[in-house]
């Protein structure tokens, strides 16, 4: 029998409650509001956009929601007319991958550790899946 290493993917999502509105010219709707759950993908720590947590987040909240509004807007292709952060949801893998690229350029995110960065941007939001 072939003995094989499985190689598994990092794996990470960050969770937002948004609610979006419907506005159709031809026809009413009721009700014109819906609220779901949308993931967008955690780019690799290390790779372009995996700074997403800094620029966005603030404290396990969002730190400008109007923009992002309109970054969900542009996703979704609907109007969002409320978003929340809800949590980073990952693996163990990928949250050590982030611990390491925070850790490397700790400067950056004007912080003593690499625990004070996560709490500085996540807040108490970090859910870790087996």
């Amino acid at each position: 029998m072939l003995n094989r290493s499985i190689v598994r993917a990092m794996d990470a999502a960050y969770v937002f409650g948004v609610t979006f509105r419907l506005d159709p010219t031809d026809v009413d709707v009721d009700p014109d509001r819906f609220e779901t759950t949308m993931e967008l993908p955690a780019n690799e720590p290390g790779a372009d956009g995996w700074l997403f947590f800094r620029d966005r987040l603030w404290r396990g909240e969002i730190g400008d929601v109007s923009a992002f509004r309109r970054l969900a807007t542009d996703r979704l292709g609907v109007e969002v007319v409320d978003a929340s952060f809800r949590e980073l949801r990952t693996d163990k893998a990928y949250l050590e991958a982030l611990k390491r690229a925070i850790n490397d350029d700790l400067g950056r995110f004007n912080a003593d550790s690499t625990d004070e960065t996560l709490h500085k941007y996540f807040g108490s939001s970090v859910h870790v899946r087996e």
